[in-house]
């Protein structure tokens, strides 16, 4: 799908309603390298959401706040347009007014810590919607209760293109998707909502559709109440000086550091220590002198001295895809640079 946001919400309410066989071509991200165009079926968009309209008690307008070409921006027109009401678009318009319009809306978590700490005015609309789905990410707990402390329903997703946008929502999977982990702690998920390939390669998507299930790159464990608990991507597992560091884990307590606002750790390549742990940080008060030795003795506190990070880099925000995602890739480079 590509063109402007209005030429592809039109295309999407055209084909959303189509009865012929033609499939919806949706790029994944490529936050961590090459995007890939995933074959989506209107039989599992459609039952992704009859699922989520269940899930959430109910259908109604939605308001567009992610690009319409990735998958939860085309699951939010899909959505409105079934429901019998024409999406609303943000572009260009106040969140505020846009929202006062609409029942429902899907952020990432970047989108919702700005708003929370924005205007009064759009924390209001925030409040008088029925449900703000967040997904697109790692959802911080804190951020979580921020959201409720203020009177913002929030619910948490999972999922991906290949899934048809969410298929988990605070980790119950949606009615007729199943979730079953490997040995390893892959993820595999299966149900109506799956994809059918990779345009172009049927190579990987041999690798990955197996016996009805889509093996995922992420590491979750499931709990005794059947919830889903992620872990973080296979590839968030830095081997580091011969340790196994969770980058997830680390950047979820660089995010609890008093004057850390953002945090991101990856692990880049180095010669000495086979990777080497990197902290990307956004503080707050921009102009405090955060020094790596205090980084490090704050991660040390809650877990292993060897998954402290040897280099940090202070950046002004954490660079983002158009969908939302973190950058990988640009944080990659920036390392690199430093």
């Amino acid at each position: 799908m590509r063109g402007t946001t209005a030429e592809v919400v039109a295309a999407l309410g055209e084909w959303v309603v189509g009865t012929d066989d033609e499939p919806l071509l949706v790029e994944t991200s490529g936050s961590t390298g090459r995007p890939k165009r995933v074959v989506l079926s209107r039989r599992a968009v459609h039952a992704s959401v009859a699922a989520t309209a269940r899930r959430l008690g109910g259908e109604g307008r939605w308001l567009l706040a992610l690009p319409a070409a990735y998958v939860a921006g085309a699951q939010v027109v899909c959505r409105s347009v079934l429901a019998g009401a024409e999406p609303v678009v943000l572009e260009g318009t106040p969140f505020a007014e846009a929202a006062a319009r609409c029942d429902y809306v899907s952020l990432v978590p970047t989108q919702l810590l700005r708003m929370l700490e924005g205007r009064a005015d759009d924390l209001d609309a925030l409040r008088g919607m029925r449900t703000v789905l967040l997904g697109g990410g790692p959802v911080d707990p804190a951020l979580r209760a921020r959201a409720a402390e203020l009177g913002v329903r929030v619910v948490a997703t999972y999922g991906s293109a290949e899934t048809a946008g969410g298929c988990v929502y605070d980790g119950v999977p949606l009615d007729g998707v199943a979730v079953a982990t490997e040995r390893d702690g892959r993820l595999r998920v299966s149900g109506p909502t799956l994809f059918d390939g990779y345009d172009g390669d049927p190579e990987l998507t041999a690798r990955v559709l197996v016996d009805g299930w889509f093996r995922t790159e992420d590491a979750a464990r499931i709990d005794e109440d059947g919830r889903l608990q992620l872990l973080g991507r296979l590839d968030d597992v830095v081997v580091t000086g011969g340790v196994n560091v969770p980058a997830p884990a680390v950047a979820r307590r660089l995010r609890e550091h008093p004057a850390v606002r953002e945090a991101e750790v990856l692990g880049v390549p180095d010669e000495e220590w086979g990777n080497r742990l990197v902290a990307f940080v956004v503080v707050d008060p921009a102009g405090y002198d955060l020094p790596l030795d205090e980084v490090r003795a704050w991660v040390a506190e809650a877990h292993p001295r060897s998954w402290a990070p040897r280099e940090l880099v202070r950046l002004d925000a954490v660079p983002l895809l158009a969908n939302g995602k973190t950058d990988r890739m640009a944080l990659r480079r920036l390392a690199a640079g430093s």
